[in-house]
């Protein structure tokens, strides 16, 4: 039941020609098109680029009465397309065709190409019939460039009290883009759209902000759990949508219990496969969220879970709208599964990354909860035997750095994540540094199977050792391969990490794959770069801030595959929400360890001030690459903890 079309390849990118198909404001005209040619009698389809397939599984033909399926290349020939075998387009003069349906976007050299091959007669339709309006629009010369669909889709609920803020810069300024602006949509749980706008956005690398409370006000809904689509248009550099969201409560509490949590961008090309969904714990409710990404109902067993490393399967016995949402109970499906056990999600490619929800169900906290997602489970992975050499030249090589908080107050857990297809064992270590960059603890995992559930707690690995004196016992810790008993590696090391206060339970968690840092030289392109070629070995990332009774808290850590510079030179840039630079402050990070730091702490009221609500902070190291957690924090530690995004 997984939907056949392409949508992301680690060679070539992201997919633009689903988005296109799938954009409601084109599937709508989409719609028009197929009723236009349902009327019109036989249809012979011309496909030259192999586009039919995708246009058949986003959108019902069956109306159309289709006299033949032609193609251009003669390795199509014969394929089964809508139930017709392709035929060189050269007998389409034969067809009885009363309309061709030519199935490209910028068709004009298409149609050009066979005129005189068409029927007598016959109209001519493509699928520029169905094109978005130019104003949504970046190059207007070729349709599916990909920042013609800088698209995203966002978790997005304001119902029982609880409500979701979107906080993002303009980004795409940073590479010359000019007049960027947002079209957004707005979808209930049913998928209809309840809100549509538009949004300019300042000129320069400004902060954006979209709350679910101002939305509500300023459109007169009522209370809502659904998504939203955010469309970027005139962007640049970047066809990638990246946000941070909030989740927080009236007065940041419900039902008696404080909630308050944080994600990020859903990543904006469905997957098959999803991974890393936490089994609850007693006491708790996990919830997926399943959100369809597209304009075509998603079909009951078409979804469903199971155990990593059982193949038995719960199927989602229910339909789920256009651009609808879904609340899938991980009990109801799977009523055995308890932490640390984790499952695997069967998506089709009906969904982008999706959300979970874990909700405490006992009292004093019923009703808190905290908001993560999943990861892309790969398909096209196979153990790379290559990866056990990298010591020689890579150190560590591949590495997945997390936060160690504070021990006094708080409970740093990891949990190693399988996140491939072929990856049937996982070889892993488990390194704890101060932040200073000594290793005070390491732990060999062995070989864990697929099936394998271990949770890792710090302070055990530690057993007593210190990080630091009270108030300063934090750092950081890594999860490598360990191939010294032998295994595979594929360079898809994930993990989930939770973090737990001690003193009333409330929790976090965030969930990231391992990269190698801070060497000159590349494998498969690693050390990843955000822009251009590897390696990547300079830092921007962006960190939202809190407001009113909010601090925000940062972590950032120098994780390095081999010895780098003894220090970073980490600046830390304040700006307001037009861009202007407000303050700065530059701090060091010894290699191989970590900075714990907060905005209040670092920023004098008076900056803050200037800075008001819908400043940020960027964080910038020309000299190395960091990798950071941000989160909110109010005086009794109630806080959200997320990765942050770079650009």
């Amino acid at each position: 039941m997984a939907l056949r079309i392409d949508t992301f390849s680690n060679q070539t990118g992201g997919n633009a020609l689903f988005k296109a198909l799938g954009h409601p404001e084109g599937a709508d005209r989409m719609a028009a098109l197929i009723r236009r040619l349902a009327a019109s009698g036989p249809v012979a389809i011309y496909d030259p680029l192999g586009f039919l397939v995708t246009v058949a599984n986003l959108h019902d033909l069956s109306p159309i009465q289709v006299a033949g399926v032609y193609v251009q290349d003669l390795a199509d020939l014969g394929q089964q397309r809508l139930g017709h075998a392709t035929q060189p387009v050269t007998d389409l003069r034969a067809s009885p065709a009363r309309a061709v349906f030519v199935a490209a976007f910028d068709a004009g050299r298409f149609v050009d190409h066979v005129r005189h091959l068409l029927p007598a007669g016959a109209a001519v339709a493509t699928l520029d019939d169905a094109k978005l309006p130019d104003e949504l629009l970046t190059n207007r010369q070729r349709y599916l460039d990909p920042l013609n669909f800088a698209t995203n889709f966002v978790f997005f609920r304001d119902q029982d009290g609880l409500h979701t803020r979107l906080v993002t810069a303009n980004y795409w300024a940073g590479y010359g883009a000019k007049d960027v602006g947002f079209w957004l949509t707005l979808f209930d749980e049913n998928g209809a759209r309840i809100a549509t706008w538009e949004q300019k956005v300042p000129e320069g690398v400004a902060g954006v902000t979209i709350d679910s409370r101002e939305v509500r006000r300023r459109f007169g809904l009522p209370e809502f759990t659904g998504q939203l689509l955010l469309h970027v248009i005139n962007g640049r550099g970047h066809d990638v949508v990246k946000y941070a969201l909030d989740t927080y409560s009236d007065a940041n509490l419900i039902n008696g219990a404080t909630t308050l949590s944080c994600t990020h961008d859903a990543n904006a090309w469905p997957s098959n496969l999803y991974a890393g969904l936490p089994a609850p714990r007693a006491g708790e409710r996990v919830v997926l969220w399943v959100q369809n990404s597209h304009c075509c109902p998603i079909p009951a067993k078409a979804v469903g879970l199971n155990l990593m490393g059982d193949d038995k399967i719960a199927w989602l016995n229910s339909e789920v709208p256009a651009f609808g949402s879904y609340a899938l109970d991980v009990a109801e499906h799977l009523p055995a599964a308890r932490w640390p056990q984790q499952i695997e999600i069967q998506a089709g490619k009906h969904f982008v990354r999706p959300r979970y929800e874990v909700i405490d169900t006992n009292a004093p906290h019923a009703g808190r909860r905290r908001i993560a997602h999943p990861n892309v489970e790969r398909e096209d992975l196979k153990p790379d035997p290559r990866i056990a050499d990298l010591g020689n030249l890579m150190g560590k090589g591949y590495l997945l750095p997390a936060p160690v908080l504070p021990l006094s107050r708080w409970r740093s857990l990891a949990l190693p994540t399988p996140m491939a297809t072929d990856q049937r064992e996982l070889p892993v270590a488990a390194i704890v540094y101060d932040k200073d960059g000594r290793e005070v603890a390491h732990r060999r995992l062995g070989r864990l199977q697929r099936r394998d559930s271990v949770a890792l707690d710090a302070e055990e690995l530690l057993a007593g050792a210190s990080l630091g004196a009270p108030g300063q016992d934090w750092g950081h810790m890594e999860l490598v391969y360990d191939l010294s008993a032998g295994g595979d590696a594929d360079g898809w090391l994930h993990g989930l990490f939770r973090y737990e206060a001690k003193a009333h339970g409330h929790a976090a968690e965030t969930s990231f794959g391992a990269h190698i840092f801070n060497t000159v030289m590349t494998y498969r392109n690693e050390p990843q770069s955000y822009a251009g070629r590897a390696p990547g070995l300079s830092t921007r990332l962006f960190l939202r801030l809190g407001t009113g009774a909010l601090d925000t808290l940062c972590h950032l850590i120098y994780p390095a595959s081999t010895p780098w510079h003894p220090q970073s030179a980490t600046e830390l840039l304040l700006y307001d929400r037009d861009g202007q630079e407000v303050a700065r402050r530059s701090v060091q990070i010894a290699c191989g360890g970590s900075l714990l730091w907060r905005y209040h702490e670092r920023f004098a009221a008076e900056e803050r001030a200037r800075a008001g609500a819908g400043g940020y902070v960027v964080i910038r190291d020309t000299t190395c690459r960091l990798f950071g957690y941000h989160g909110l924090i109010d005086a009794q530690d109630h806080f959200s903890l997320d990765h942050m995004f770079g650009f």
